[in-house]
């Protein structure tokens, strides 16, 4: 049986957050090298990013997983059940961290963002997070989100 879609039927959803530090687009299969390659180099950086306290993400997936994991959110995307974008720097297009949108773990009426920069672009977090929380409140229909605070500059 198909899970329920996350977002009402007519919402449009965004396909693209452009920023002159980064863009975003929908994550899939054809970003698999250039993610797996950012989220392996970033390992104890992610870990240490605000909203993946457990340890368990990233783990020692082999690249074939990763795959996988990357048609799992393209999956979900289409079928509107949750909304991976891929974070690109706008002048070489390489992957420089992640975006996740899908409903909280313990209310799924309420939206669970997480996101991650890889370590060589670490400055970036907190305009990411920024960037995002605004975009949610102005082109999503969630009344209510998490999404672990950043520290200010």
């Amino acid at each position: 049986m198909e899970s329920a879609s996350f977002v009402r039927p007519d919402f449009v959803v965004p396909l693209s957050l452009e920023t002159p530090l980064f863009r975003l687009e929908p994550l899939g299969p054809q970003h698999n090298a250039a993610d797996y390659a950012a989220w392996t180099s970033s390992i104890e950086h992610i870990r240490s990013t605000p909203g993946y306290p457990d340890g368990n993400w990233p783990d020692g997936r082999s690249f074939a997983d990763n795959l996988r994991d990357l048609r799992r959110h393209a999956d979900d995307f289409v079928h509107r059940r949750g909304f991976t974008y891929t974070v690109l720097d706008p002048a070489t297009a390489d992957v420089i961290g992640c975006v996740y949108i899908y409903p909280d773990a313990d209310d799924p009426h309420r939206a669970g963002v997480q996101s991650w920069v890889r370590s060589s672009r670490a400055e970036l977090d907190i305009h990411l997070w920024r960037a995002v929380s605004s975009w949610l409140k102005i082109s999503w229909p969630f009344d209510n989100v998490t999404y672990d605070d950043r520290a200010p500059d």
